[in-house]
Formats: C-alpha cells, structure tokens, sequence
C-alpha cells in the first residue's frame, strides 16, 4: 500500500528544543538556543497586539485569500497581490511548486549541501533529486547549469546559503539564467535575505517575469520573528501564482499568523532596530570565535558556520551538557563543523563563556 521509495524516507532533523534539552539532561538553569536561525528578539510589539486582536475571532474561518496581508506585501515589494502566493510557512509554497511542477520521474537541481526539505519535497512527490556539491562554500552555478537534462523541471537556490551564509551575486546570476533552457523554474529561497549587507547580492524580484522564469520565496519566521506562526509566501508570475493559490489547501494561514504577519511588516522601525543589533552581534560573534582559534565563514545570514578543527559533534554534545544548543551539522556533510545562530547580546556573552569553559576542560 504504501509507496515503495517512501519506505526509507528519513523525517527532517529539527534543532534540538529547550523543554527537550531539559527533560534530557535535568538542566535547571538557563538554556540558551542558538541553533535554528529564529528571532531571539521576538516579533514586533504590533504584532504582539494583532494576535491578542485576532485571537477574539479564532472561532472563524481566517480570510481565504489573505487580503490584506498580500496588499501590504504587493505595495511594499512593487508587485501585483495576484503574483503573491501565502503558505503555512515558505515550505508549503515549495511544496505546492515542487506538485505544480514535478511529476514522477522527473528531476530537480538543489546544491550540496542546502536546505534539505528541497530534497524531501521532491522526494515525496516520486521525483528525483540531483545534488551538485559547493563550490568554495558557494553554489557552482555552471555546474547546475551543466547538470541539467531534458528531465530537468526546477533550480532550488538558497540566497543567503544555509548552512554557510554565502550569497550570488547579481551579475553573475544574470549571466547563468541566460544560457538556461526557457522551460525550466529556478527556486530563489530568499528566507535570510533581511540579514544581508552586501549590495552585490542578487534580488529575485528584478527576475520574476524573466525566461526562464524565477520564483522567489521568502519567511516571516527568521527577521520577523514570527516562527511558531508559520507564515511564508512566494512571489512569481500570475499564471503560475493562479495555479498553486488553486491546489492549496484552503484557510492554509491561521488568522493569527495573518494578522502578526501584516503588522510585522507595518512596523519598520522595530525591524529596523532588531537588524541593526544583529549585524553588530554577527561582527562580535565572529571576532569571538576567531579569538578561541576556530574558522568562523564569512556570513550574510543570522548564523556563522563555524569550523572548529574538531568533530563538530563534540562541541555541540559539550555544549548542550552547559545548557547551550547550536546545530550539528553533520547532516550537512560539515562533520568538521558547526552552525551558531545570531542570539541577543546577552545570549551570545552566555554561549562565549560556556564555550570557553568546554575549552578549559578540554
């Protein structure tokens, strides 16, 4: 009955939580979570008060279309409400291209490593996925290029990378979608793109009405702190865009999410700030970590891959018996290394000395 290649599937290793971390280790101090890319600042205070609004209607239906939550986008982003799609979180829109798209047999592109619900989604519908490896922790995009074959439907591109935080840059991205078969959708997953500093980084929205077309994701649950909601959407051309808003599920958004998500976005001020103090911890995190003798990567995400001269595994299993949690990333094909999400300032001061107490018992 069930589907032979999903006998083997493997779930989606999720970083560690706190109460769990707890219960494991009988720790009864602080805990410090460092290893999922959430907001350790939380949402805006307007999105605080749009919840506890909301949340006197919970007993309705949420709006089925997102109205007003894709009129504040579309106005914000210079695009038109009907080449927004929303999802329960950026996964379900990569879910709802990967069936739009892929049928059984058929082939997607994604680097190696990447963010692994690319492979999973593919995987599910019967698709096959081809993974082309980092090229100086970057994707080698000629080497995607060249991998494509007549089966070849979608390009997952993750910019800011996860795990490493690199990015593509404009000009070169311009010039690789040139050379690409017109039949072909390339996937900008843009979740990190708040955190980004350097001009040169592509913009997927100066490439959504090109050929081959570009669809660009992005999260409310990384800058806007809006994690435990699960809010996301893509942006894309109208006929694709008719067809996913066709084949989700219906009421896919919670009316907390939506109404958190429209007054995250309102207030600009508040993300302003948050981001401001990020880049100033991702500057003093990674002079930290270069002081103790470790490689952090250059990054222009809200984490630092971190090489450690080490099996990585190690330090992470050290550092959670100190009440701290940062992500393995073995399952990356990083075995040397780990990934350290942006905390506040005081998160960060609490995971430096615990880290220097590891060191000390080592």
């Amino acid at each position: 009955m069930i589907k032979p290649y999903l006998k083997d599937f493997k779930p989606y290793p999720p970083g560690k939580p706190i109460e769990e971390l707890r219960r494991e280790l009988g720790i009864g101090g602080p805990i410090v979570k460092l290893a999922s890319n959430e907001n350790p600042f939380g949402p805006s205070p307007e999105a605080i008060e749009a919840i506890k609004t909301a949340a006197k209607d919970v007993h309705r239906y949420p709006d089925p279309s997102g109205y007003e939550l894709k009129r504040v986008l579309a106005s914000k982003l210079g695009v038109s409400p009907e080449e927004i799609v929303l999802g329960n979180g950026s996964n379900e829109v990569i879910d709802l291209l990967v069936k739009a798209l892929l049928s059984p047999g058929e082939t997607a592109l994604m680097s190696e490593p990447s963010f692994l619900m690319y492979e999973k989604f593919v995987q599910a519908a019967g698709g096959n996925i081809k993974k082309i490896p980092l090229k100086n922790l970057r994707h080698d995009l000629s080497s995607l290029a060249s991998a494509i074959d007549k089966k070849t439907r979608l390009i997952f591109l993750d910019n800011p990378h996860n795990p490493t935080g690199s990015i593509i840059k404009h000009q070169e991205f311009e010039a690789w979608l040139k050379d690409l078969p017109p039949d072909i959708l390339v996937v900008l997953d843009e979740a990190y793109i708040e955190f980004n500093d350097d001009p040169e980084i592509v913009k997927g929205l100066l490439f959504k009405d090109n050929k081959p077309p570009v669809a660009i994701l992005r999260t409310f649950s990384k800058a806007y702190g809006l994690a435990g909601l699960r809010v996301g959407y893509g942006i894309m051309n109208q006929e694709l865009a008719n067809v996913l808003n066709a084949i989700r599920q219906p009421f896919n958004v919670n009316s907390l999410a939506l109404a958190a998500a429209k007054a995250a976005l309102e207030d600009e001020v508040y993300l302003k700030e948050i981001l401001n103090t990020f880049l100033e911890e991702r500057k003093r995190l990674t002079q930290a970590l270069k002081s103790f003798g470790f490689k952090p990567y250059p990054s222009q995400a809200n984490f630092i891959l971190v090489e450690v001269g080490q099996e990585g595994k190690k330090l992470y299993q050290a550092l959670l018996r100190k009440g701290v949690i940062i992500r393995n990333t073995e399952a990356y094909g990083f075995p040397t290394c780990v990934r350290i999400s942006i905390g506040t300032p005081e998160e960060n001061d609490f995971f430096l000395t615990r880290l220097k107490e590891v060191l000390n018992e080592a």
